[in-house]
């Protein structure tokens, strides 16, 4: 029989295993999905010109950011005790981010060369084309689940005891470069969506993806480097995070075991993962994607609790932490794990009601659309403002049972927290597939117009398009309620951290931390939405101009220049990024050495609670707008061009950088500022003297911070001039 110590050994490789299968797996679904039929020239010249722009796009923010990822490596070698953790924080940090950028960028290119292939097998069948669509975004979640558990599960193998400092590495470096691809990602999608939409749909009254329109390679463009490139490495960084901050839980509480247990979830979760793709495909012609792409997960699902039942029941049970149920000792980490699956598809239940066009809530702005812009606005503000409600009461009761299970002990119940955490992010492979689904399907859309398609093929990729939007909107509410479950684990890792009995807001420091902190995200969401509105500006002008200038442009005789508005918003989508960074990084470390540690809390606190409720009322109500506009461009209330159309337009250009800017860039900014708070926090306590070093170093933060700041919105006006 084999010791715990043997088991866990061999556990471990198990686990390593099983990340190198799901790479492995997702190299099997590349090949496979490129041996598919790339459809007509016309469709192959589109979706290179897609493929060149968004390659353009990822390598010039890589550049952008290179100096800050290698600044930032040697900085975190000085934030631990010695040269073994600080060399091996720094290396882990670099890791971290060179995952984060391998899943996008993987995702992203094979996203642009599966666009088309879904394009052409729409023409053959509904079944092809859900196949190659949804099977292409699996190579991005494949990727996500196998490096985020392969990263953890080596630092784990190489430091042991010390892994838990050298993870807090690993988990910024994805988070920091998240935060770049997301929010940069969003500013150049949204910024090309709201102008081709303005001079396109409203102005010249033509379709979407009208190859007159200059915008559109710009568009189809910015919906991979915004919802999957962006979007993967957002998915990527929560994957880590919840991983970090189990671990680093796990072992206070209860040793090895409880850093190997979620470990062990989340090789089940790539195992379920891979079973549920194969249940996403049309039955008998049956063409209902979203029932097929929900059968997916829910087998995934399935197969997942059964498999961490097993690990919690035979592993997990003799640390005398169970619940006796009908005479079956059911084991606590068990339970914590399945709140978290439950959360998952309690926020899939909501977004999908909240977001779909065959729901009450997107009817309701359907029909306000018939007087006008004003009330079709309206209608959205007040369907985002109460889908906020429900989503964090959600929240709020997968971590009060969390507590519940674990008990009163403060260390026991963040552990809860962090598994609750584990397990809504096991099936990342499926999240990350369903949000990967709506781009590809959307390019295929736009392909499919582009290249004139007609009948039976372009009502295929209208409908995916259709439930595209809502598996994207599904996706964002997961990544938002992870990000918040995540961070509430951090926050009690950084509790544990700085040995605080307690953080009281009586205490005045606390409280003007947790103002600020609560204020932090919405001036990080007016720096994103005003980047949005400078670039959409440019581009509107640019359209306008090519349309006015170009000779028998409108009427199909001249192809437009795409390649300058691919550029302009290129450009405009890095000016904000290092402006956001600099906010991000420098704001915690602000406050924690000018109010001190407890105040820090406070701040993190401030910003959980403001981050998520204005995360999922942007996300929410821009997907409600942009489906409303859908509902009605497939023929309700006059179709295309109608005044009604007219109206769900303004709603869905308003919504646009707040589902895709705005709302999802808040995720990776509360979980950096949480990790660099928890990096921190050893130097914070042991600095309570306001020393005239300090003082300086302070100063000369707020200094950098408050000019970043004049910058961004300098850039922004310029931009508009």
């Amino acid at each position: 029989m084999l010791s715990a110590a043997q088991f866990e050994t061999y556990a471990l490789y198990s686990i390593l295993s099983v990340a190198i299968a799901g790479l492995l797996y997702a190299i099997l679904l590349a090949l496979q999905i490129l041996k598919e039929d790339k459809g007509s020239p016309e469709m192959q010249k589109i979706a290179k010109a897609i493929q060149v722009g968004a390659n353009a796009y990822l390598q010039r923010q890589f550049k952008t950011i290179a100096l800050l990822i290698v600044v930032l490596s040697i900085a975190l070698y000085f934030t631990a005790g010695s040269t073994y953790i600080g060399l091996g924080r720094s290396v882990a940090f670099l890791m971290g981010s060179i995952f984060s950028a391998m899943v996008g960028y993987t995702g992203m290119n094979m996203a642009v060369r599966g666009n088309v292939r879904v394009a052409s097998a729409a023409g053959r069948s509904f079944g092809d084309a859900l196949r190659i669509a949804y099977r292409t975004g699996t190579i991005t979640g494949m990727l996500t689940d196998g490096l985020g558990l392969l990263g953890g599960t080596l630092i784990l193998m190489m430091y042991g005891d010390l892994a838990y400092e050298v993870l807090l590495g690993f988990g910024f470096g994805g988070c920091l470069l998240a935060l770049f691809m997301r929010v940069g990602g969003g500013i150049y999608t949204k910024a090309a969506d709201v102008g081709a939409d303005m001079v396109g749909k409203v102005e010249r009254s033509i379709p979407e993806d009208d190859p007159r329109n200059p915008v559109v390679i710009a568009d189809l463009v910015g919906d991979n480097v915004g919802d999957c490139a962006g979007m993967a490495a957002d998915i990527f960084e929560s994957y880590e995070v919840t991983i970090v901050s189990a671990m680093i839980l796990g072992y206070a509480a209860f040793g090895h075991k409880g850093v190997i247990f979620p470990l062990m979830v989340r090789a089940m979760g790539v195992l379920g993962s891979i079973i549920g793709t194969y249940a996403v495909r049309a039955r008998k012609e049956m063409k209902n994607a979203m029932r097929a792409i929900t059968r997916g997960f829910t087998l995934s699902a399935l197969v997942s609790i059964i498999g961490f039942f097993s690990f919690a029941y035979f592993y997990m049970n003799d640390i005398g932490a169970s619940f006796e149920i009908l005479g079956m000792r059911i084991p606590k980490v068990f339970l914590a794990t399945l709140a978290g699956i439950v959360l998952a598809m309690s926020v899939n239940t909501l977004t999908e009601y909240f977001t779909s066009k065959r729901k009450p809530p997107v009817k309701e702005i359907v029909d306000s659309t018939q007087t006008g812009a004003a009330t079709t606005v309206l209608s959205g503000l007040s369907i985002g403002y109460e889908s906020t409600v429900w989503a964090i009461l959600a929240i709020a009761g997968a971590i009060f049972a969390s507590i519940t299970i674990f008990g009163s002990n403060s260390l026991y119940a963040s552990y809860g927290v962090a598994l609750c955490g584990i397990g809504m992010l096991t099936l990342t492979g499926n999240n990350i597939s369903m949000d990967a689904f709506g781009p590809i399907s959307d390019n295929a859309n736009g392909i499919g117009e582009m290249s004139g398609l007609k009948g039976e093929a372009r009502e295929v990729l209208a409908d995916l398009d259709s439930v595209g939007n809502t598996t994207k909107a599904i996706t964002k509410g997961v990544a938002i309620g992870s990000a918040v479950i995540a961070a509430v684990a951090l926050f009690g890792s950084y509790v544990e951290s700085t040995k605080l009995p307690a953080i009281a807001v009586s205490n005045p420091y606390v409280f003007i931390g947790l103002l600020v902190g609560g204020a932090l995200p919405f001036l990080f969401s007016s720096l994103t939405v005003r980047a949005v509105r400078g670039a959409a500006s440019l581009i509107v002008k640019e359209a306008r101009r090519q349309f006015n200038s170009i000779p028998g442009l409108m009427e199909g005789k001249t192809e437009p220049d795409y390649a300058t508005c691919v550029r302009i918003c290129t450009n405009a989508a890095q000016k904000e990024l290092l402006v956001l960074g600099v906010l991000a990084i420098l704001s915690p470390i602000i406050v924690g050495f000018l109010l001190h540690e407890e105040a820090l809390g406070g701040f993190l606190a401030g910003i959980i609670l403001t981050g998520q409720l204005l995360a999922v009322f942007m996300t929410t109500a821009g997907a409600a707008w942009d489906n409303a506009k859908k509902a009605i461009e497939d023929g309700l209330l006059g179709g295309k061009g109608s005044e009604a159309h007219k109206a769900s337009v303004i709603g869905d250009t308003v919504g646009d950088p707040l589902k895709d800017t705005a709302g999802p860039g808040l995720n990776p900014m509360i979980k950096v500022i949480n990790l660099i708070s928890l990096i921190i926090a050893p130097t914070v306590v042991a600095n309570k003297v306001l020393t005239l070093p300090v003082v300086v170093a302070v100063v000369s933060m707020v200094a950098v911070t408050a000019v970043a700041l004049w910058y961004g919105k300098r850039e922004s006006v310029s931009a508009n001039e």
